[in-house]
């Protein structure tokens, strides 16, 4: 409103819409609300009008719907419904659903609202901003053509006699008219911002948005487990399968070559498929072991505490599985843990333990190193870390100088039987 052009522009105009049609869709809604609540209460006695009752709960959807698309009049923002989807197909899921949600009600609110006051105020507006400046500025008109040239009333209140005073009344409207253009936005902008906090306010939209991006990340989560175990799957279906036909048959070819050249060559790349297939059982081993797959993270964390370099306690018991996407996390923070404290602690021993509670998988990595441990500090901890946080977990890491150094780690998840996650 404040741009000099906005006299010229279509705002004035999209604000007259936004009011009148919001004087006709507030009449209608209270028509509907008065005539469906007298005949549920008429009905009552016999039970009959009582789902009538849901109905008129149930109106301010419809009248909120009417109003977001009214708002695409006077608001560049979309106006979004902050209305849930039901958990499953149906009349009946879709009844329970709008009936426990707080945006139904709030929805109902302003349907009640709407009807009983504001559009009253949006008719109330524009008829008074449009009715005084055009009853002035058709003054010489009036004038003219019902007053036969001799005098006219503007409004039915001040009687004009002369022309000179004719047009001067319709200059004074016309300027009158061009304050009413800026009453008329202030009212149509005032309406759209209430309309928007009762039904869709930013900071629900906000809301939403945050769910939305939360659930987003989860999938993305799901999806690069899903194909990290996909990967480990080929690979170890495939190309380890290959390479173990390979390195048997260079054994084969190996004992039957008789000694010479030919026999040291085949020892030599025997030999090196031996290599390479421990290199890759090492790498399928790193996208997503097997045994955490088919018998879960106690094991796993078992037998990553088995092939550590320094002895490591083991005192995990959980009555079930964790989610794919859980389990995995929990496993590598435990692997990147026990590396670290082979590589940088200087520990002659350490300690995993961990359960679930109160809804929490916690896990915990503990040595008797010299601690001044560093998350910063090129640990690989920062990424696991993110990693922690994409799930809504917590990571904390204790490690004074001297130690001892504590690894924390909670999941906020629910467990399943192993039989629901077996393969």
């Amino acid at each position: 409103m404040s741009h000099p052009g906005f006299l010229l522009s279509v705002w004035p105009w999209r604000s007259v819409a936004y009011l009148l049609t919001g004087a006709v869709t507030g009449a209608a809604a209270l028509v509907v609300i008065v005539t469906v609540t007298a005949v549920s209460g008429a009905l009552a006695i016999v039970l009959v009008g009582l789902p009538l009752l849901v109905v008129v709960a149930l109106s301010g959807i419809p009248v909120a719907w009417v109003e977001r698309r009214r708002l695409r009049l006077i608001d560049r923002d979309p106006a979004v419904g902050q209305h849930q989807e039901p958990a499953a197909p149906g009349l009946w899921p879709w009844l329970t659903t709008r009936l426990r949600e707080q945006a139904t009600w709030r929805e109902l609110g302003h349907a009640l609202l709407f009807a009983g006051l504001l559009w009253p105020i949006d008719a109330l507006v524009v008829t008074v901003a449009l009715l005084f400046p055009v009853s002035m500025v058709a003054t010489p008109l009036m004038m003219a053509t019902v007053g036969d040239g001799h005098e006219t009333k503007v409004l039915k209140q001040w009687t004009i006699t002369t022309w000179p005073t004719a047009f001067g009344v319709a200059v004074l409207g016309l300027l009158l008219m061009g304050l009413c253009c800026y009453v008329l936005g202030i009212a149509a902008g005032a309406r759209a911002e209430l309309t928007r906090l009762l039904i869709a306010s930013r900071e629900g939209e906000l809301d939403a948005k945050v769910v939305e991006l939360a659930r987003s990340r989860f999938r993305l989560v799901d999806a690069f487990e899903a194909e990290r175990r996909r990967i480990e799957r080929d690979l170890h279906d495939g190309a380890q399968q290959r390479l173990v036909a390979l390195t048997m048959a260079l054994g084969l070819a190996r004992l039957d070559a008789p000694p010479g050249p030919l026999a040291d060559q085949l020892a030599k790349a025997h030999e090196e498929a031996g290599k390479a297939l421990a290199e890759l059982r090492e790498l399928i081993h790193g996208i997503h072991p097997k045994i955490l797959a088919d018998y879960g993270l106690e094991a796993a964390v078992a037998d990553a505490a088995d092939r550590s370099v320094v002895p490591v306690d083991v005192d995990l018991e959980l009555p079930g599985r964790p989610p794919q996407a859980v389990e995995s996390a929990a496993y590598f923070v435990v692997c990147e843990a026990l590396a670290n404290v082979a590589k940088h602690s200087g520990a002659d021993r350490a300690q995993v333990s961990g359960g679930h509670r109160d809804g929490r998988l916690f896990l915990q990595v503990r040595d008797d190193g010299r601690g001044g441990a560093e998350p910063s500090a090129g640990s690989g901890l920062t990424g696991l870390g993110d990693r922690v946080s994409v799930l809504d977990g917590r990571l904390a890491l204790s490690s004074p100088p001297g130690g001892p150094t504590l690894l924390l780690v909670e999941f906020p998840c629910e467990l399943t039987k192993a039989a629901d996650r077996s393969v």
